[in-house]
């Protein structure tokens, strides 16, 4: 079947680790007739997570997508990962998607991760519906689910569908939009039943709610619901649609995914009520840099994003793209406007899972896959045109945890680093650098358990043995006080010699101003030809500190006075004598070592605050200010770098795997005592292994 823009529909299903969303998408795989059978996260064999490493380790680590047909509507899903070390596919997915599901345990309620995408989602305005599950669990507990919603999300979710019983007793859900029941059934899909006596109140009460809903969506279907207290079927079906897609109201929906309960009901809610791509907007920059809205609209001329770039064994590289405007087809010419050149466009694809089905074409508002395209990129932009508008990349979040790797054998360098180039190409919140101060290769992502699966992967795969150890920290080096110092550089030799004299003064600035260079030669006492060659005998000075060889920051230099030779100075003459006089003058201006302090921001259910806190002092941290709210607290704080180089590891500890957090680099602070004696011991230890290499 055929598919437009306006018969299109893509959800992404997010939520915290556990909740059950492979397994609901699983589900909704086979109510739509995709699969003749569900699987099990645990038969390793579900259409979403079918990587080695996620049957391997039975959870999502990847984006999956797969689409279903339903009342002539195409709906693309989106399964994401649970774990916060994969917010890279769910951000991607969200950015594709014109609504989000997010997934609550029936039984525990809203837990951090989902806090944590709620927000994501709410910085993006994206409409969202929750789907409660497990109620097939004695546990479960749909009104206080729903009061923790409200309390959490500050909003009040308005169920679509609700649980017949729960536990042992739970029969189905009740459909409340179209007054219908659904049981579950032995083995199978639900069965549809009209709604049973015993559960007629409690869905009329539901429905008065879902009309009230409806009237939100339009201030004429408001007026009439106030005049005459009720909407008609078709009144309710077009105010649901108007108050879904402007993101007022939260649709709940009640079900137990693993007994395909609750999925019809589901199916057909995202079918005739979920938002269409002509609701969503994407963010572009013009060739001037002014940022723009553009409308999904298949009547324009082609635009793209590139939003993930995959490796599949058998079929080579894959670039998944969101169309935005116009068609893309498959054979045809594209223009790149990221990298500014054409781009061949060769096989076009949709996701069944792991299953690719070639397409000729991609409409405005689908997403599909470019195959083997050797240039494409993930946040690249395609256009019709060289003059196309450039799409905003991904908004990731910033790596927290890094580590410095290496190849057992030299001989394996290289193979290492193009496999950490193509996981970086994977996965943009995976980073990869060489360190040329500390002399590392280091990595970093959101978490250990990513950064341990990518090596272990490049393990198996390129069967080479690796290293890993904490990362050298980049301290730096600064001067408390001025001085003063002066370097004849004089040097004898056949013909001509080499002289030059420095006379310079040296000051502190304030932090983050780095360096200033200021020419106060009077009188041609340094010739000004020679001037550029002082200033790169400061650089170089200022290269390798007195007290461990760290770079210099936050200094001016001052050059006041000198000498020179008609016949023997030189440029180089100069440069080493402003290179010693640098270093002399900064012994005898109380240098002091600098380390770098972060900007940290920790999420924690309430119960861990204290500890968290308290580790946090521990690790020299500052806190800065907290906030609570649902239970899970918000704590902001100050730290220095090396105490948070494991972090991530101590926090999952602390918080039995619940807590997350971001960092970033802040500023430079002074740091003396035992800690800089330490430090300092250190970097002599790297010199002295560095020289035996």
């Amino acid at each position: 079947m055929s598919f437009n823009t306006d018969t299109i529909k893509n959800v992404s299903i997010a939520g915290h680790g556990g909740t059950g969303k492979t397994t609901l998408f699983e589900r909704l795989l086979f109510a739509g007739g995709v699969i003749s059978r569900p699987e099990t996260v645990e038969s390793g064999k579900t259409a979403g997570d079918y990587s080695p490493e996620e049957i391997e380790r039975k959870i999502s680590i990847h984006a999956a997508l797969a689409h279903v047909d339903r009342n002539g509507k195409k709906i693309n899903f989106f399964d994401t990962p649970g774990s916060s070390d994969f917010i890279g596919d769910v951000i991607l997915s969200f950015r594709a998607s014109e609504s989000a599901l997010l997934l609550v345990d029936g039984r525990d309620g809203v837990q951090i991760e989902t806090i944590k995408l709620w927000r994501n989602l709410e910085g993006r305005n994206k409409p969202r519906a929750v789907f409660l599950n497990k109620f097939d669990d004695d546990r479960a507990d749909f009104t206080k689910v729903l009061d923790d919603i409200k309390g959490k999300f500050k909003t009040e979710p308005v169920p679509v569908t609700i649980p017949m019983g729960k536990g042992s007793g739970f029969s189905g859900v009740i459909d409340v939009l179209n007054d219908k029941a659904y049981l579950v059934q032995a083995d199978g899909a639900e069965k549809e039943v009209p709604v049973p006596d015993e559960f007629r109140a409690e869905a009329g009460a539901a429905r008065e709610k879902l009309i009230e809903a409806a009237a939100e969506g339009d201030d004429t279907l408001m007026e009439k619901y106030i005049e005459q207290g009720s909407l008609s079927p078709e009144e309710m079906h077009t105010g649901l649609i108007e108050a879904f897609a402007e993101n007022k109201f939260l649709p709940a929906f009640a079900g137990a995914a693993l007994k395909n309960s609750g999925i019809f009901p589901l199916l057909d809610f995202i079918a005739d009520v979920g938002p269409n791509p002509r609701t969503a907007r994407d963010q572009a920059k013009t060739a001037d840099g002014t940022e723009q809205d553009i409308p999904i609209d298949p009547d324009k001329p082609l635009s793209a994003l590139v939003i993930r770039t995959s490796y599949d064994q058998f079929s080579g590289k894959l670039s998944w793209l969101k169309v935005v405007t116009g068609k893309l087809t498959a054979d045809t010419e594209a223009y790149n406007v990221t990298e500014d050149k054409k781009e061949r466009i060769g096989k076009l694809y949709v996701c069944q899972g792991k299953k690719l089905e070639e397409v000729k074409e991609l409409c405005a508002g689908d997403v599909g896959i470019v195959a083997k395209s050797a240039t494409l990129k993930t946040n690249d932009t395609l256009s019709a045109g060289e003059a196309g508008l450039n799409f905003l990349p991904l908004r990731l979040s910033e790596p927290v945890h890094s580590v410095a790797v290496n190849a057992v054998a030299k001989k394996d360098e290289d193979k290492l680093g193009e496999s950490l180039v193509r996981a970086q190409d994977e996965d943009k919140t995976f980073r990869y650098q060489f360190n040329a101060e500390t002399k590392e290769t280091v990595i970093s992502g959101m978490g250990e358990l990513q950064i341990n699966i990518i090596l272990d992967k490049i393990k198996t795969n390129q069967k080479i043995e690796l290293e890993t150890h904490i990362p050298k920290v980049a301290y730096r080096e600064t001067i408390t006080k001025k001085a003063g110092a002066e370097y004849t550089h004089k040097k004898q030799t056949g013909g001509h010699g080499q002289y030059g004299k420095v006379v310079m003064e040296i000051a502190p600035l304030p932090r983050g101003e780095n360096y200033q260079f200021v020419n106060a030669i009077f009188g041609g006492a340094i010739p000004k030809n020679y001037i550029p060659g002082v200033e790169k005998g400061v650089l170089e000075g200022m290269a390798h500190g007195t007290m461990a060889s760290y770079p210099v920051v936050d200094v001016e230099v001052k050059i006041v006075d000198g000498k020179y030779h008609p016949v023997d100075s030189s440029e180089l003459s100069f440069k080493l004598a402003a290179r010693n006089a640098f270093r002399e003058a900064m012994r005898q201006a109380n240098p002091t070592l600098l380390e770098p302090i972060m900007n940290l921001t920790v999420f924690v259910e309430e119960k861990y605050l204290g500890d968290v806190m308290s580790d946090l002092s521990g690790k020299r941290g500052k806190i800065l200010g907290q906030d609570s709210a649902g239970g899970i607290a918000e704590i902001r704080a100050e730290a220095p770098q090396a105490e948070l180089l494991r972090y991530s590891i101590d926090l999952r500890s602390i918080t039995s795997g619940t807590g997350s957090f971001s960092v970033e680099f802040d500023h430079y602070a002074p740091v003396s005592g035992r800690i800089a004696d330490d430090v300092i011991k250190a970097r002599e230890n790297f010199k002295i292994q560095e020289a035996d290499e």
